[in-house]
């Protein structure tokens, strides 16, 4: 089926752990395609699945990751050498923090693709790439993060099956429906109508120094991740031992620590939401995969610079079609995509990087603005 072959790389390894657990088969009289599905969509976009394949579009450019993580490292070793060399005055720890929170966010671009399996031909060096990424340079667990990605992508902006939509309803109301939803319920978690301004304070600095910090050490110790809690804080003690030698615990050293994460999370909030948040968000209505991602995902422009601020997530709509493909190589698909939203009247939306941004904003009011009008309904 589409969801198989759009996550798995070595197809024949997961059908061996697959084949005991078939059960039957389709009779010959039976539809291979429910109701809710498009078989017409579907039938199209298998074959451009075996076209994007036949293009060699899966295949990774291993010199592009090599110099992306060369950049990373380098910046990282920047941030600690203006400390060292100018000093820890106001001017040189401003300049350490944004260049050590470039650093960072470049890094959970990478961790992103090693994730998804699109660095490497084969899934264990992407595994093992991924630890040292995404625990030693970012101190969270690899497995953490696929556990609540892995779920994002099968059902994207579906409530209750996509943790991104966990937000809803405690701290935002998001969506048409479920903002309307919860008005007529009566429920009031938060002054929803007031939520597209609180947002700016809330989840873009405190996502990951808040949330994310507890959940991926809950989640790794729960889970028992013994090996992703060991890389995890050799983090720590690495950054204890570069940045605590030069700078104060309380007034520099855990200031640096917590306002790199406050930055980095506001950029990630940022351009993770752009393609979702002011897409439709629903409950699950058992879509065939093509419909899925493309009424969840929008894209944002090309440039040299959106391209690297964002990670190459702007391209969210070939991203979430072809998750394994190398990030690359997402400018090469978008037109044959483009053809077949086209052909079968689906709205293929790009948008300005700033646009995408403001979208996110204009959708938080209009949800909270539903939510009143059905809140305050007799």
């Amino acid at each position: 089926q589409d969801a198989f072959e759009a996550f798995h790389v070595d197809k024949v390894l997961v059908s061996k752990y697959l084949k005991p657990l078939q059960i039957g088969e389709l009779a010959p009289d039976q539809p291979s395609v429910e109701p809710t599905k498009n078989e017409m969509l579907l039938r199209d976009f298998r074959e451009l699945r075996h076209t994007v394949e036949k293009m060699g579009l899966l295949e990774p450019n291993k010199l592009f990751f090599f110099l992306h993580l060369a950049h990373i490292l380098l910046l990282e070793a920047a941030a600690w050498l203006i400390l060292f060399y100018f000093g820890t005055s106001l001017v040189p720890f401003a300049a350490s923090l944004l260049v050590l929170t470039i650093s960072q966010v470049q890094a959970s671009w990478l961790q992103h693709d090693l994730g998804h399996l699109s660095v490497f031909k084969k899934t264990k060096w992407n595994h093992l790439l991924h630890k040292f990424v995404m625990c030693h340079l970012l101190g969270a667990s690899a497995k953490w993060w696929n556990l609540l990605h892995s779920q994002h992508h099968s059902k994207p902006n579906c409530f209750r099956k996509d943790p991104d939509m966990d937000m809803h309803p405690f701290l935002f109301t998001l969506g048409k429906r479920l903002s309307v939803e919860l008005g007529i319920k009566k429920k009031k978690y938060m002054p929803y109508n007031h939520q597209h301004k609180y947002f700016f304070i809330t989840l873009p600095p405190f996502l990951f120094p808040t949330f994310f910090q507890y959940h991926t050490f809950y989640v790794a110790y729960t889970k028992r991740y013994w090996v992703d809690l060991a890389w995890m804080m050799t983090f720590y003690i690495r950054f204890f031992c570069t940045y605590g030698l030069l700078l104060e615990i309380k007034s520099g050293f855990w200031p640096l620590l917590c306002l790199h994460r406050m930055l980095e999370s506001s950029w990630f909030v940022w351009v993770s939401q752009m393609n979702h948040m002011p897409m439709d968000i629903y409950y699950d209505r058992n879509l065939d995969w093509a419909s899925t991602q493309l009424q969840a995902t929008c894209n944002v422009e090309q440039s040299l610079f959106n391209d690297w601020f964002t990670g190459h997530l702007n391209f969210q709509i070939e991203h979430h079609l072809f998750p394994t493909m190398p990030r690359h190589n997402y400018w090469k698909v978008a037109p044959l995509v483009k053809s077949l939203c086209a052909k079968h009247g689906i709205e293929y939306q790009c948008k300005p990087l700033l646009t995408a941004f403001a979208d996110i904003v204009h959708t938080l009011k209009n949800s909270g603005e539903l939510w009143l009008d059905a809140y305050l309904h007799k």
